[in-house]
């Protein structure tokens, strides 16, 4: 690529030398790509050539006006790294196009203009350093919102400057060697509006055929191929890339070579000298193929074959690197014409940036330890002040008339000051709708007391004891009731818990509260009638049980309902003491409702010091906007307000809502001297103060904001107080203050004086504070975080600063720590919960030397803060808003402040994002939930989720995990609104969250993995391996079946060497005996063969070959049947003819497409000469169908074999030796490779024999095969064994079952079948489809119990859970738990392992998976971590000898080792089936000498590892029995960061994460781990498992997925024999034909 512009012939000599000797490097591997095309550029350098032409116009004069432009800063904008290339232009051009947003409609609540342009700094920062994101591919039908028809198409005309950005990029970059993006390869004014929407993969139809095959390579080890020059390009490219390079282009592209290259001749471009300065797009960044991501690991065997569309296989003899389809060939750095690709690619030029934070990375191989902690940054700020002194608070003063309890002043002013009003509830509209005065107050409160205590049961019995706890449920928007409740029960002397109204049985934390009413023993609720109306009931009326609840007793306490109590009545008063006065409910960070009691005396003494702190009159008003049941509401607006006759009116949540003005307009009306409120409040008010002229709050001494103590709760009072200071607000009065439910409250700011200066601000380091650091921050404005006090603390409390981890040991002066206080007015335990209390309520703070400093308790209040000048207090969070990750301390809440001043806002809702922590390998993860507006594009989301990315990174210097956004109104609600974190975080871990847009960021903040395993040369030869464990005790690795020995039928073996023989014999001998017994659906025997019928069939089929086919002596004939007694007797009539049978899969007539080349490239590699078929498979063969997909004149001659000739052959023929090719047995590997094996008579005689002495066959006996008979010793089962045996075989075709499931086993059931052969995909179907319905089989008499041995046959590691789970679902149908077993056999070998009749029963092992990546066997108890249970393969056969053998010294290993399986018997595999038949990769894999030990034995070598393990079980001659254990194949092996893992476990996991995961498979790319999973619930499923299947694989495999694929079910190709074909499974998925639902790419 780098020569283009380049004449190459007038290149100088030594140039052109040096050009040689580079592609000489490049071909013999001692240069990656990546290097080559580096040196190569920086040698063609010098010699572009330059065609002067007109610049072209200054990319950024239309440039977007809006928040990018804060700044002011074109030259930060200029290098803006362009969004994904298949959004980037539509995003542009609606943002330069979009009007900029009134400030009205500005949502100000969190913003402050510090933190807006914080954020905007940040992200033009980040703008100079990124790489573009690659937004995730979604299915059309599972967007939530797309507004297609506000998107227009790209118009190259009124690109943005950004645009231009990224086209120049590319053409610099397309200039000098980088891969262009896909979508630039047409410029866009070329694109349709078509393609621009789905951008399908162009020209994605290439060869199917793999017509250059050459033999097959030693376990993926592909010979050097020279790399095609650079300026060959392949003819295919060329018409789609033409445009590029033809003249109308060039004065778009050439200026920037020219620039660059020659800055003397003319000015250099500013924006392109910038880009190639900051975007660091210079010659080396993407001159190369892909980077490797996660290690400078070895390639994965097997894992760059084919990268194909179409899915035929690749031929095994035929050169990996040549078999590439030229379609993808993206490691070469030839673009990829793929959307997938072209995403992916972007993925890993993000992953380039270094990681932060910069950890050191470690590994331990001792396997004990996975992760350590980083060690310390020698330069992280530690505190450095002194220990800091207890804080105190002014005493508390005495006043004369202060009651000796609250109830007690209730009775006063009822008696005194009846008329005075208590109480104004507002309705709906914000009018005033009920005023209850103190007199009504208190008589009501006092007939509920009597109700209460003596009319609740029969005459005489007493319901309610002083004492117990009765839950008050009453709504937001009655608070007279409530008030009525709450003193009725003060006055009898039990305990009031206020909780919220449930609404429906699945309300959120609605078991949490149940739990708070048992750890309360609440057995009676009062509620209002209106209230009890509205709660959910059964069908019969009676309120629901709701989730977790006690059984209550509900009362309603409306007048009417009460008893007026005699005149002789009097409620009892006692002077306040310790008991329990009320509970207050508290939601833990974990989610636990706990109920904090209050005291008698802390409640009185809390009015008293609320009282003088806030220095209420008698007589006020107040204007209470917060929640009346709990925390400042409770203790301002319905008890200290009481304590001082002050008239409280109540603004409930709805009319808020309604009207967000109301409170102000009430202060107004009511001329209020106090009002209550939350930051939202003054947020709505200054939202809508535009509606109202004429309000004054000149009135207001004193605006508690509520959540003052937190951090952007400056940015809404200073907002506020500038709107409304023209309306009469005094900035004094504004007096944030700091609450807990523990400690109640803990600060407030006095109001001021008025003319005082206000207090000052703290503005600290961000980064210091992640430390629990106090740092001013005088540099880096934008990770500053600005603070207000909270003022002094509470009169008569005594408070300290404690580590908020491990002991109360107090912090110094500039540490933040946790805020305890000694005082009266306190909580005093969490109610039945004694254990926990000590933990919050009984602290006493210890010295640096660990030694208490008193002897007084103090209550930990859950606040982060510090103590300021002045004794000022100040809070920078909550303990339970507190992310601990890599050992730095976040605050949710500051998280949630950064993302909302990412603009623009209009994707997510102000007020709806949840951030919070979850942990996965070994670290918290932070996690950011939003609720999306359903008017937001797809586009929209994208890019807002990826600018608060990178503006939490750059300002709080942490990496998110997960940001997901959730359509509007999804995520569970606290009662008043608000977003329950807790639930939230459990719909997101159990995957219930249901998001539309999710972005998973694992590789930017998991920084704690393992170092990459570097693969250390062996220093120790084989030789010293073995004797090292010759020394140690150890037994060389090696098992061996029994003997083969000239067994019983002796005569049958003399006289009939060859199958054809025998079936001879067999005719002649014993005609009539019946060979086998074709089953169709029904369970009918629609055919069957005896030995003179198949014999006579044979015959016939020989002439036919002879006659009409004109075969000559050991031509391949291809047998293409359905399964049945039809390809058997063509087997043996090609026998009889002297040709060699290949047996093919018919093509599926549904699907001829995919299965039809298959066919065909069989065909084709085994060189057939005809094709022997039934007259319906003919039809298919030379069909309409059939010619769509390939040439159908080019068939061999087609046999039918439906209609034979009458008359025998001559003679039949009869082979000059044993050692000549019976038949070829060609098989696809789950890898995608074909591979045929020569299978000789004598190796198909010894592998009968074999199976008949390890089964026990013999003529009498039956034997059911439900297996596909086209390959390995499925084949061997049901063509060739009842011939060489004479045992009666059952064909039950597997297909069948599909249209009758219990087919196969209602077969053993009916024929009393001791010994069947069946697959995994056999089983599987049984276990899911008919694994519920025992009873009805049992009840139809079906009866397993006759069965002694059912057989899978497979080539892979035995699938435990399947193999399990069947025997102990059909344990109730007689099935034997013994019974069921595996064979093992393999290309090389098609039977190595069958568990047989006799001997031990198959062995498991526990092995631990860590020690099995580093290829070790480690073997563990049962249930350890990360054990993997493995199952013995089945007893060796007769005549085979195993040995384990190390694949890269060849040296045999010792016992318990993992190595290579190799074989060593007389019925291995001759060899590969190749064309040209180059023998010397052949002889790799089939006659193979071991390196050292026993250097003349020949072994054949599986591919497989696994290893042998000496068992204490004994077999039949007596001795100890050595159990052969596979672990997987070698090729499917996946290498990531020097590890090997086999695909099965990571999978096993993933299809653990989610009830919704029917199925999924792992293959890589470009060393990026791709998960696929199959999705078998509703599609709004699909986004909750990107983030369970990342955890899964990084908490039990520790790796990091690159991408993870949802698709519907049955995407994932599996092969007849169960088995997933993940080659084809990549190559669909590269060239885009999986469909999947969505697609998300892990940054």
């Amino acid at each position: 690529m780098a020569d283009r512009g380049v004449d190459m012939l007038a290149l100088p000599k030594e140039v052109k030398d040096q050009l040689a000797e580079l592609d000489l490097e490049l071909s013999e591997g001692d240069i990656t790509q990546k290097g080559y095309e580096k040196k190569r550029t920086k040698l063609l350098l010098p010699f572009f050539i330059h065609t002067p032409v007109e610049a072209p116009p200054p990319a950024y004069d239309a440039q977007a006006p809006g928040p990018s432009n804060a700044s002011g800063s074109t030259h930060a904008n200029a290098h803006t790294q362009a969004p994904p290339p298949s959004s980037s232009s539509r995003y542009r051009d609606r943002r330069s196009r979009r009007p900029h947003r009134s400030g009205g409609t500005r949502d100000d609540r969190y913003r402050s203009d510090i933190h807006t342009e914080a954020v905007q700094a940040a992200l033009a920062k980040h703008k100079e350093e990124k790489m573009a994101l690659p937004m995730p591919t979604k299915r059309r039908s599972t967007y939530v919102q797309s507004p297609i028809n506000n998107c227009t198409p790209p118009d190259s005309s009124s690109s943005s400057e950004d645009e231009g950005a990224l086209l120049r990029q590319s053409s610099v970059g397309a200039g000098l060697g980088a891969p262009a993006p896909s979508s630039l390869l047409q410029p866009p004014s070329l694109q349709s509006p078509d393609s621009w929407i789905n951008r399908s993969v162009q020209g994605s139809s290439t060869s199917s055929s793999a017509s250059s095959a050459s033999s097959t390579l030693s376990h993926g080890e592909s010979k050097p191929q020279p790399q095609p020059s650079q300026t060959q390009a392949q003819p295919q490219y060329k018409p789609q890339y033409q445009p590029q390079y033809q003249p109308q282009y060039q004065p778009q592209y050439q200026p920037q070579y020219q620039s660059q290259l020659q800055p003397q001749s003319q000015p250099q471009h500013p924006a392109i000298a910038d880009m190639l300065a900051q975007a660091r797009i210079g010659l080396s960044e993407n001159s190369g193929p892909p980077p490797d991501v996660l290690a400078a690991a070895p390639q994965a065997r097997g894992s760059s074959q084919v990268d194909r569309p179409n899915n035929p296989p690749v031929v095994r003899g035929m050169s990996r690197g040549q078999s590439r389809s030229s379609m993808m060939e993206t490691a070469d750095g030839v673009p990829v014409n793929s959307r997938v690709s072209t995403k992916i690619q972007q993925l890993l030029n993000t992953l380039k940036r270094p990681k932060r934070p910069p950890l050191s990375e470690f590994f331990v191989d001792d396997q004990e330890e996975i992760v350590e902690v980083p060690q310390p940054d020698p330069n992280t700020p530690r505190p450095e002040g002194r220990q800091i002194i207890p804080v105190k608070g002014e005493p508390l003063g005495v006043v004369s008339n202060w009651p000796p309890a609250l109830q007690a002043a209730l009775a006063r002013w009822g008696a005194t000051q009846g008329k005075s009003p208590a109480l104004t509830a507002l309705d709906i509209t914000g009018k005033s709708l009920y005023t209850l005065t103190y007199g009504k107050l208190w008589s009501r409160s006092v007939k509920l007391a009597y109700t209460l205590l003596n009319k609740l049961g029969p005459k005489n019995e007493q319901v309610l004891k002083p004492g117990d706890r009765v839950a008050l449920v009453y709504p937001n928007s009655d608070p007279g009731m409530f008030w009525v409740a709450f003193y009725g029960c003060l006055l009898a002397e039990v305990i009031p818990v206020p909780i919220e109204v449930p609404l429906s049985r699945k309300d959120a934390g609605s078991s949490q509260v149940g739990f708070l009413l048992g750890s309360c023993g609440v057995t009676l609720a009062l509620t209002s009638e209106i209230c009890l109306k509205g709660l959910p009931k059964t069908p019969t009326g009676e309120i629901l049980q709701f989730k977790g609840w006690p059984q209550l007793k509900w009362v309603v306490t409306d007048s009417k309902y009460l008893t007026k109590p005699g005149k002789d009545w009097q409620p009892h008063i006692p002077t306040a003491n310790t008991d329990p006065a009320y509970i207050e409910y508290k939601a833990s960070k974990e989610g636990t409702v706990m109920g904090v009691a209050v005291s008698k005396v802390a409640m009185l003494t809390h009015c008293q010091a609320l009282t003088q702190a806030c220095n209420y009159c008698e007589g006020e008003t107040l204007v209470n906007v917060l929640d009346f049941k709990k925390d400042m509401g409770l203790w301002h607006g319905v008890l200290t307000s009481v304590m001082n006759r002050i008239h409280t009116i109540s603004v409930p949540y709805a009319v808020m809502k309604a009207c967000p003005l109301s409170w102000v307009q009430r202060v107004h009306i009511h001329k209020a001297r106090v009002a209550l409120v939350k930051c939202r409040d003054l947020h709505w008010a200054m939202m809508a103060h535009r509606e109202q002229r004429d309000t004054s709050l000149a009135s207001l001494r004193m605006l508690i904001v509520a959540d003052g103590a937190n951090p952007w709760s400056v940015s809404s009072c200073d907002a506020f107080l500038n709107v409304f200071q023209i309306h009469g607000l005094k900035p004094e009065v504004i007096c944030p203050c700091a609450t807990s439910p523990e400690a109640m409250t803990v600060a407030i700011r006095r109001p001021g004086v008025p003319g005082t200066p206000l207090p000052a601000r703290a503005i600290l380091s961000m980064g210091g504070l992640s430390h629990g650091v106090i740092r001013v921050n005088t540099e880096d404005k934008n990770s500053a975080l600005t603070v207000q006090d909270v003022g002094h603390v509470m009169p008569g409390a005594l408070m300290c600063i404690v580590k908020p981890e491990g002991p109360p040991q107090l912090c110094k002066t500039d540490e933040i720590g946790e805020i305890v206080v000694n005082s009266r007015a306190g909580g005093n335990m969490y109610y039945g919960l004694p254990g926990v209390t000590k933990n919050t309520f009984e602290v006493i703070p210890v010295n640096a030397l660990g030694a208490p400093i008193g002897e007084i308790p103090f209550v930990r209040s859950g606040l982060l803060g510090f103590v300021g000048p002045g004794s000022l207090i100040f809070v920078v969070g909550k303990n339970e808003g507190l992310l601990m990750v890599s050992g730095r301390r976040h605050n949710a809440d500051d998280l949630v402040a950064t993302a909302l001043a990412v603009e623009p806002v209009k994707t997510v809702y102000r007020g709806r994002i949840a951030v919070f922590s979850v942990t996965v390998f070994y670290d918290e993860r932070i996690v950011v939930v939003a609720e999306q507006r359903p008017d937001a594009s797809e586009e929209d989301s994208f890019q807002w989720m990826s600018r608060v990315l990178q503006a939490i990174d750059s300002i709080h210097q942490v990496g998110l995990y997960c940001l997901a956004l959730v359509p509007a109104n999804t995520l569970p609600k606290t009662h008043l609104g608000g977003i329950h974190i807790f639930e939230t975080k459990q719909h997101f871990l159990d995957g219930n969250l249901h998001p539309c847009n999710i972005l998973m960021c694992p590789h930017t903040c998991v920084t704690n993995l393992p170092k990459p395993r570097q693969k250390q040369p062996v220093g120790v030869g084989p030789a010293s391996i073995m004797v090292g464990n010759l020394v140690a005790g150890k037994r060389i690795a090696q098992a061996a079946g029994r003997d083969l020995g000239m067994i019983e039928d002796q005569d049958l073996i003399r006289k009939h060497q060859f199958l054809s023989e025998a079936l001879q014999w067999r005719a002649q001998t014993d005609p009539d005996h019946c060979l086998y017994v074709l089953l169709n659906a029904k369970g009918v025997a629609v055919s069957t063969a005896t030995c003179v019928q198949l014999h006579k069939r044979a015959e016939k089929i020989a002439a036919a070959l002879t006659e009409k086919g004109s075969i000559n002596t050991g031509d391949n004939v291809v047998l293409l049947y359905p399964p049945g007694i039809d390809l058997i007797a063509s087997f043996y009539g090609c026998l009889y003819a002297g040709c060699v049978p290949v047996t093919v899969r018919p093509p599926h007539p549904q699907n001829l497409a995919a299965t039809l080349p298959t066919v065909r490239m069989i065909i084709d590699v085994s060189k057939a000469a005809c094709i022997l078929t039934t007259q319906n498979l003919m039809r298919i063969l030379r069909s309409k169908e059939a010619a769509a997909t390939l040439n159908i004149k080019t068939w061999p001659t087609i046999i039918d074999t439906d209609d034979l000739p009458r008359h025998r052959p001559p003679t039949i023929y009869k082979p000059p030796t044993a050692e000549m090719i019976a038949y070829l047995d060609f098989s696809v590997s789950t890898t995608g490779m074909l591979t045929g094996v020569k299978i000789s008579h004598s190796a198909v005689s010894a592998l009968c024999r074999s199976i008949k002495l390890q089964c026990e066959l013999y003529s009498s006996r039956q034997i059911a095969i439900c297996l596909d008979p086209y390959c390995g010793l499925g084949f061997v089962l049901w063509c060739l064994a009842s011939v060489y045996s004479g045992h009666q075989s059952i064909l039950i075709p597997p297909m069948e079952l599909e249209s009758c499931l219990p087919l196969w086993l209602s077969t053993l059931s009916q024929y009393r079948i001791r010994d069947t052969f069946c697959s995994y995909s056999v089983m599987e179907l049984c276990t899911k489809g008919i694994g519920t319905q025992t009873e009805i089989l049992k009840a139809r008499g079906l009866n397993l119990s006759c069965v002694r041995s059912c057989v899978v046959i497979a080539e892979e590691r035995p699938r435990l859970a399947l193999t399990m789970s069947f025997s102990k679902l059909f344990k109730d149908l007689g099935l034997s738990p013994r019974a069921v077993s595996t064979a093992f056999g393999s290309r090389v070998n098609l039977a190595i392992c069958m568990q047989g009749t006799t001997g031990p029963d198959p062995s498991t092992v526990y092995v631990d998976m860590k020690s099995l990546r580093h290829d070790r066997v480690r073997l563990v108890e049962r249930g350890a971590p990360q054990s993997l249970p493995l199952m013995e393969s089945g007893k060796i056969l007769p005549g085979v000898r195993v040995i384990i053998v190390n694949p890269e010294t060849r040296g045999p290993l010792g016992d318990s080792h993992l190595g290579e399986i190799w074989i060593n018997s007389p019925h291995s595999a001759s060899g590969y089936y190749t064309i040209y038949g180059e023998e010397s990769l052949q002889a790799d894999h089939f006659n193979t000498k071991l390196s050292f030990g026993d250097p003349t034995t020949l072994w054949a070598r599986t591919g497989y590892l696994g290893f042998v393990k000496r068992t204490e079980l004994l077999d039949a001659a007596g001795h100890r029995h050595d159990a052969l254990f596979v672990v997987g194949s070698l090729d499917e092996t996946l290498e990531l960061r020097g590890l090997r893992y086999h695909p099965i476990d990571i999978e096993t996991s993933v299809s653990r994460a989610h009830r919704s995961i029917a199925e999924s498979a792992v293959f890589t790319w470009t060393n990026l781990l791709v998960v696929v999973a199959e999705l078998c619930g509703s599609e709004q499923d699909a986004l909750d498992l990107v983030p369970l299947v990342t955890n899964v694989v990084l908490e039990e495999h520790h790796l990091i997925v690159g991408v993870v694929v949802i698709v519907d079910p049955g995407v994932i190709p599996i092969n007849s024999r169960g088995e997933k074909q993940r080659m084809h499974l990549r190559d669909s998925f590269l060239a885009d034909q999986l469909d999947p639902i969505y697609v998300a790419y892990n940054m």
